[in-house]
């Protein structure tokens, strides 16, 4: 007799969410919001609650993002913590061209908005908190099992836990993942802080590509959020330099499109990579960053998980099986997700960490000039950073 032949009791849930970051709170304020029960619903993640509102990372959201957080209850909680973006400038340093997208141009309020990570999981916690959902924290995910119709979590201290469906929300970080079908380790380190600058343009961010990586400018309270790409061993020596010295480096390498670089926060690093695209299963589904880690050029990756809690969220709550939801949910999302995967990586790999002087390089600069004065083809490019390829 084999284990689909043993009938197995009611499940405990419809779905457990592992993973109560951004993405798996989302989709399960989507799940409720859509019509599954919140007595159906459980979530389940390895930190005290504190700990995640305490987070000082800083996030980009897309407009499209924020349209789904409004949609859940979350953005109205949040809102006074937000800074929003009005213009983006895309440029290479040291060459010509460049590509500048208005929010006036699409006759939109913001772009894109900027959030500390741990403002944005206070805000979806709190907008669950009033729901019946049950949340698990801290419980740590020991093992997942598929047993027939329905699947099995383990949990450290022992208990277990049953659903219809289990979903992987719970991603890491690139260097402790498991690698996927699609892994690349792009050899590059992202720095992050808080800067302050002599003469800021309010409301404007900045993606700008130098021979070691992308360098990113993102408008925050009264200065910027820094995201700063480059090899490990230019890492290293950045990051024992003193402040002074920090931001005289980074002024060498960012230009003076904002005056100079005045303060910094302290600073902090992690590795870059490629890690995505993971095997199917009939009763598991991995999203956001458990599904796809990317490169954190054009500050795709979160915006792209919300996508995938969005389109999970309707398959799930469609009337379809389990099964036959999970089908539809990756077919509706295969577009999208190659689409934002290729895009990265491609300004990571080809435009991000080629020397001065290759010929892609030279590339890169005409494009950017050609970009901004061909219509459609920045269109484009503003669409699939508000919205994504759906």
């Amino acid at each position: 007799m084999s284990i689909t032949d043993i009938a197995l009791p009611p499940p405990d849930y419809d779905v457990i969410i592992c993973g109560a970051g951004p993405v798996g709170l989302s989709a399960t304020a989507l799940l409720h919001k859509r019509g599954m029960p919140a007595a159906r619903i459980a979530l389940i993640d390895a930190k005290a609650a504190e700990h995640a509102a305490q987070d000082p990372r800083t996030i980009a959201l897309s407009h499209g993002s924020q349209q789904v957080l409004h949609d859940i209850g979350a953005w109205p909680l949040m809102a006074s913590a937000v800074t929003s973006i009005h213009q983006i400038h895309v440029s290479r340093r040291g060459h010509f061209g460049r590509t500048l997208i208005d929010r006036d141009d699409y006759r939109l309020p913001a772009l894109g908005y900027v959030v500390r990570y741990g403002a944005l999981v206070k805000a979806l916690t709190a907008a669950l908190a009033s729901t019946a959902v049950t949340i698990l924290r801290p419980a740590e995910v020991a093992a997942i099992e598929e047993q027939g119709a329905q699947a099995s979590v383990q949990l450290a201290d022992g208990r277990t836990l049953s659903a219809g469906i289990v979903v992987q929300a719970e991603g890491g970080v690139f260097s402790e993942q498991t690698a996927k079908a699609l892994q690349r380790d792009y050899e590059q380190v992202a720095i992050v802080a808080h800067v302050a600058t002599s003469a800021g343009i309010a409301h404007r961010a900045f993606e700008r590509f130098t021979a070691e990586g992308p360098l990113a400018l993102l408008p925050q309270d009264d200065g910027y959020a820094l995201v700063w790409c480059v090899r490990p061993e230019t890492a290293k020596r950045l990051l024992a330099l003193d402040e002074s010295s920090f931001l005289h480096a980074l002024g060498e390498a960012f230009g003076a499109r904002v005056g100079r670089f005045t303060a910094c926060s302290a600073r902090n690093s992690y590795p870059l990579g490629l890690n995505a695209e993971p095997g199917a299963s009939a009763r598991t589904v991995a999203i956001g960053n458990a599904a796809q880690t990317l490169h954190p050029v054009a500050g795709q990756g979160l915006n792209l998980g919300l996508r995938d809690a969005v389109v999970l969220a309707g398959a799930l709550t469609r009337n379809a099986s389990g099964t036959a939801a999970l089908a539809q949910f990756a077919a509706q999302r295969r577009r999208d997700r190659s689409a934002t995967i290729k895009l990265t990586d491609l300004m990571a790999r080809v435009f991000a960490s080629a020397p001065d002087g290759a010929p892609s390089q030279a590339l890169l600069g005409l494009s950017l000039g050609l970009i901004d004065v061909a219509a459609p083809a920045k269109r484009l490019l503003a669409e699939q950073m508000m919205f994504g390829w759906r």
